[in-house]
């Protein structure tokens, strides 16, 4: 079974259980639900194309534990200080060992919009996001149909968190040009083999309108790439094995905006 159709299986059986424990109502009744999220796409688009959404994530299915025993709230308020537009927290416990506390914790340590990055099926899920205090969430097109993607974005926008909707594949892109999106990203590595391909983002980059908000995603592994990303249209780029392979994931970052200074 590939990975996505592993984590999609889980990931049911998961939420299944997980309504069984906390109702919608119980969720709208947390005290952060009814905070107003912050402008997630606006913070991107005030870094002129070098906009860094840093991710917090422990470890990953193809790479394994990535940043042992991380500081989460350290980690993230070094993030903002050095210059982050924004920020991932990874919300899944069985494939990215995210721990329960994670994402309350960044969200109690920082003044940046917050993308709750999870696999999102189900409206309880965002429910879960905006009751956590999120700011915008991510959608999969290659884990749900068209019509069902659309669904959940109006649901979305509803509670007033914004969407980043992730693609990698032509087909995904022309599937997708009339879903209300916020941004769109682009993923360089395909979630089946893993393998990287700056230029296929690139080519598919060039597909979409020019209003739409750009994003690359993994696989950037250095300043060049960044800023060749950007020449071709990117506005933002989510970087997180870049920063939380190293011991300082705020200093790596800090190093990284000194290289991509126009």
């Amino acid at each position: 079974m590939k990975i996505l159709e592993q984590i999609k299986a889980h990931k049911q059986i998961e939420v299944a259980q997980r309504k069984t424990i906390k109702s919608i109502t119980d969720l709208r009744n947390a005290p952060l639900y009814n905070r107003i999220p912050l402008d997630f796409k606006s913070a991107i688009l005030a870094k002129n194309n070098r906009a860094i959404i840093a991710e917090f994530k422990r470890q990953s299915p193809s790479k394994g534990i990535i940043h042992p025993n991380a500081n989460i709230t350290e980690i993230v308020k070094g993030y903002e200080a050095n210059g982050a537009a924004a920020l991932s927290i990874l919300n899944d416990s069985q494939f990215f060992g995210a721990l329960l506390t994670d994402f309350a914790n960044a969200r109690a340590s920082v003044n940046l919009p917050l993308l709750q990055k999870d696999f999102i099926l189900d409206e309880y899920q965002i429910e879960e996001a905006k009751a956590i205090g999120a700011d915008a969430i991510l959608l999969i097109a290659k884990m749900l149909p068209i019509e069902r993607i659309k669904v959940l974005t109006d649901y979305a926008h509803q509670l007033g968190l914004q969407v980043l909707l992730e693609t990698h594949t032509e087909q995904e892109i022309r599937d997708h040009l009339h879903t209300e999106f916020d941004l769109i990203g682009i993923n360089n590595r395909d979630l089946n083999t893993f393998e990287v391909n700056i230029q296929h983002s690139i080519a598919l980059a060039n597909l979409l309108p020019h209003r739409a908000v750009k994003i690359a995603e993994s696989g950037i592994q250095n300043a060049a790439t960044l800023l060749e990303l950007a020449d071709n249209g990117f506005t933002g780029f989510l970087m997180g094995e870049y920063f939380m392979k190293t011991a300082n994931p705020a200093e790596q970052l800090r190093l990284l905006q000194q290289e991509i200074k126009v």
